[in-house]
């Protein structure tokens, strides 16, 4: 049976603890991180479940070392390990220990952030579908040993927090967790047996009541189910109750609360996303999941829980989905009066398919693409667009509901539902629009219209876990605040781009890009009013930047979206909504969005595939003319390729190889594509890069001249070789190795077209001369020291004059051994000496200021590159050996 330990009061140095009323997950949680923790005391906070106390009491199979709470002296505890919860309001005594200095906390969860989040020492928070799954994968990577009885106990707590995988938290990681502990000898009849147990009479009778109790409420346009019962005794089992009702009478949402002794059980279950039952029962004072939570409370009357449950779902219902929450607005539009070419122009200017005919607000009808091209081909472009528009369509008003607008869309097969409301246009609604909210995962879209509503109903997913864990605190506590800086004013805010993305991949990146549906600097200005920041803006672009005191800095702009006049041009910039913001970036992988505001931090929204592309590690392309709109994204391709690893997609692959011979980049403002290859050139590993722009004919775009040969491919991996030995030297002076590579990648140019080249790379000002002159020297350089046989000042004075970059350069062009070595020598033993006499020991030794000391400090450092003195004492000696002739004569 099972054993608790009964010793008096114990001194553990480590506990392994979890929520009061704690149930089989809880458990088997615990019994996991034992595994882990073999040192570690199990204690339960408080309470179990009625099943898990009955299965303590009848269990005949299992034997488990617990220790009661009140047998612990919770003073000498160093280590708390938290499994199944870190909410410090549910953990009983223990929360004592939060915050008290030399207590360790680990903490192994499964349920989404709250505000009564612990922080600990060691944290991995995951959304699975149980806490176990979690566990279980790291027992199987630390290649951990279980008996049958403890993989069975696991599984069986997996069984019951996924439902037996039937809710819609559960992961595959539930599935592999549940088929590895399989394979360790779980025992499924005895799980069958405690999951599947026959009802007893009282639970039926329980079941009876709830289902003749139930209400039904409609909150914000949502259904909700809402029952109460009262018991004198305690009746186990309850949530498995409820969830029979649920399955029962089919329902999407229910809320049951059950009086049973001195305490308030409250179940609740949720199918839809508009009802996150985790939240609500949080505010009630316990826990759960989106899909299951439930709570306990005592001191309360079932009235009084009842009338807050009521007020809670009041407040934290979203509405339920109508047509207003799913169109997009405003609508792009063209009047009845304008020419077919004109709407030809706007259809695609915005690449849309549908356009409406709306004049002064009031829709008239609608053109398609296909009507519009057809008209041109037949020479009818000057005429007016109402001779050909649609006059018969379907309007819809802003409260349709979402099972009315699917009709309409399907059964009537319309690309667009126009939202009408008072007879003027409000949005649309397009085909795919409604697709993302019945697929409920994104697909690539249409782009009718800008969209200010749409985000809402792509699926999402909360990263406020992973944020938490990946990126620095301050970082965090940064992107709330401008959550609440962007609620204050009604905007929505988004995090987007290369740092969502690298929290993905677990890469350091801290370049902050922030989209605020709104006006962007108007925000920048108003958090600069709260927080001690600068702000930079550019109202052309509707950009701005804020400038902390510590130099670090957020860009902010507001959502818009760009489109191109020709190949290669600058991209005209129109305000818009986040999903046209998103869709005219680089990569998919570039266009996933954290949203920052308070009631929805942390959720990830996914337009376009990129998290599907993070994790099959491809790099793709939007549109098919991406490199046609900005052909500088064909060496992005490349580079964000060889950084991470990636394969870039079939047909993005084909694309960049069409747009290097169609050779769009002939109009593109030569800076960009040479700024682009820049940070090419600065990535670890540039040489990569430079092959795969070599498979791909795309060197061809820098000079004709440039092929990389079997000896140009040799220098650049030489000069791999010597910049690595470089930076090893850890030297104090920084290089910038990409002017390295650049100078191997040039070496096949004569002056001439070098010169032409360079400024496009950002050299220029007064040191550009100067740099050219370098790269000409460079042969006779190499010749030169190939005959040296100076002194150490000799060599010195040579290369003094030359910047670091193209001494390493001419450093890994040489085949010469003795080359390198001077070249070697002068950067660890010559370059950087500095004397040490100074002006004011000249000048208490005698001398007046002048010319003068220029040359004897010159003669000074001469004297200690060549080892001919080493202190102060040997430069003064020598100051008045060679130099005493020219001391001023003192007044007699």
């Amino acid at each position: 049976m099972a054993k608790t330990t009964q010793n008096s009061h114990s001194s553990p140095e480590a506990v392994i603890t979890t929520h009061i009323n704690a149930d089989f997950d809880a458990l088997s949680s615990m019994l996991a991180a034992s595994k882990l923790y073999p040192d570690a005391t199990m204690v339960f906070p408080g309470s179990q479940e009625k099943g898990l106390r009955d299965f303590f009491l009848h269990s005949t199979s299992y034997l488990f070392d617990f220790s009661k709470i009140k047998h612990i002296d919770i003073h000498q505890i160093k280590r708390l390990i938290l499994v199944d919860t870190r909410q410090k309001s549910r953990i009983g005594k223990f929360a004592q220990l939060v915050g008290k200095k030399g207590v360790e906390i680990h903490i192994y969860d499964h349920h989404p952030d709250s505000s009564d989040d612990i922080r600990g020492d060691v944290e991995m928070v995951e959304k699975l579908g149980s806490a176990t799954a979690l566990l279980t994968r790291l027992i199987r990577e630390r290649e951990i040993r279980i008996s049958p009885d403890e993989a069975t106990i696991m599984c069986l707590g997996i069984h019951e927090d996924t439902g037996s995988f039937t809710f819609s938290s559960t992961t595959s990681q539930d599935y592999e967790a549940a088929a590895w502990l399989t394979r360790q000898g779980a025992n499924h009849n005895i799980i069958s047996d405690m999951i599947t147990r026959e009802l007893t009479a009282e639970q039926v009778w329980l079941l009876n009541d709830l289902t003749r109790a139930a209400t039904k409420r409609v909150i914000n346009g949502v259904e909700i189910v809402i029952s109460k019962v009262i018991r004198d005794e305690y009746i186990g089992d309850f949530a498995v109750l409820v969830h029979k009702f649920m399955e029962m009478e089919n329902l999407d949402v229910v809320f049951a609360m059950a009086q049973m002794e001195d305490r308030i059980y409250v179940v609740a279950r949720s199918r839809i996303e508009e009802v996150n039952a985790a939240e609500i029962a949080l505010a009630l004072g316990g826990g759960g999941h989106p899909q299951a939570a439930s709570a306990t409370i005592k001191n309360k009357t079932l009235i009084q829980v009842e009338r807050s449950l009521q007020a809670l779902l009041n407040s934290r219902v979203s509405p339920a989905r109508q047509a207003r929450h799913m169109m997009s607005s405003p609508v792009i539009h063209i009047s009845s009066r304008a020419s077919v070419k004109e709407a030809s122009n706007l259809i695609t200017r915005f690449n849309i398919n549908v356009l409406l005919v709306i004049d002064e607000g009031v829709l008239k009808g609608y053109v398609t693409r296909q009507i519009v091209e057809k008209a041109i081909f037949l020479g009818l472009g000057d005429l007016e667009i109402e001779e050909y528009m649609h006059i018969e369509f379907t309007t819809v008003e802003p409260d349709t509901p979402l099972k009315e607008v699917q009709e309409f869309i399907i059964k009537n097969r319309l690309r667009v539902l126009p939202v009408v409301e008072h007879g003027k246009v409000q949005g649309v609604i397009t085909r795919t629009d409604l697709l993302n909210i019945l697929v409920g995962e994104p697909v690539i879209p249409e782009f009718l219209y800008h969209s200010k509503n749409a985000s809402q109903f792509v699926r999402k997913k909360s990263m406020a876990g992973i944020m938490k864990e990946r990126l620095p605190g301050q970082v965090v506590d940064l992107l709330k605040a401008i959550g609440q800086v962007a609620d204050s004013l009604g905007y929505n805010a988004y995090i987007v781009g290369g740092l969502v993305r690298d929290i993905f991949l677990k890469r350091e990146n801290l370049d902050m890009d922030v989209v605020i549906e709104g006006d962007g600097i108007e925000f920048a200005h108003q958090f600069a009013d709260q927080h001690e920041v600068r702000v930079k803006s550019h109202q052309k672009f509707g950009t701005a930047v804020l400038v902390f005191p510590d130099g670090f800095k957020v860009d902010v702009a507001t959502a818009r979206m760009e489109y191109y006049e020709s190949p290669g041009a600058p991209p005209i910039v129109e305000t818009s909504s986040l999903k046209l913001d998103l869709y005219r970036r680089d990569f998919t992988i570039n266009t996933l969005a954290i949203k920052l505001n308070r009631r929805h931090y942390g959720t990830l929204i996914d337009y376009f595939g990129g998290q599907k592309d993070l994790k099959e590690k491809v790099i793709r392309v939007l549109h098919n003319l991406s490199f046609v709109e900005d052909p500088t994204r064909t060496l992005r391709a490349v580079r964000f390729e060889q950084r991470f690893g990636f394969t870039i997609g079939k047909l993005t692959l084909a694309l960049i190889k069409n747009a290097a011979k169609m050779n769009w980049f002939e109009s593109l403002a030569s800076r960009r594509i040479f700024q682009e290859l820049k940070l090419l050139l600065k990535e670890d590993d540039p040489v990569k890069g430079i092959k795969r722009m070599d498979e791909l004919d795309l060197l061809g775009l820098l000079s004709p001249q440039i092929q990389l040969t079997e000896s140009l491919l040799a220098l650049l991996e030489e000069i791999k070789r010597v910049t690595a030995w470089y930076h090893l030297l850890f030297l104090e002076e920084p290089l910038e190795q990409w002017k390295t590579y650049w100078y191997g990648l040039t070496s096949p140019l004569n002056s001439q077209r070098y010169r032409q080249l360079a400024p496009l790379m950002g050299f220029k000002g007064p040191e550009d001369p100067k740099r050219e002159s370098q790269r000409d020297r460079g042969n006779g350089l190499l010749n030169f020291l190939y005959r040296f046989k100076g002194s150490n000042y000799e060599l010195y004075t040579s290369l003094i004059s030359y910047d670091t970059e193209i001494l390493l350069y001419l450093m890994a062009r040489t085949d010469s051994e003795k080359v390198k070595r001077l070249i070697s020598h002068y950067f660890t033993r010559l370059k950087g000496t500095e004397i040490l006499t100074k002006g004011e020991d000249l000048i208490q030794a005698g001398f007046q200021p002048g010319p003068l000391f220029k040359e004897i400090f010159d003669r000074l450092l001469e004297a200690r590159l060549n080892e001919q003195t080493k202190t102060k004492t040997d430069e003064l000696h020598l100051v008045k050996r060679e130099f005493g002739d020219r001391l001023t004569p003192t007044p007699g």
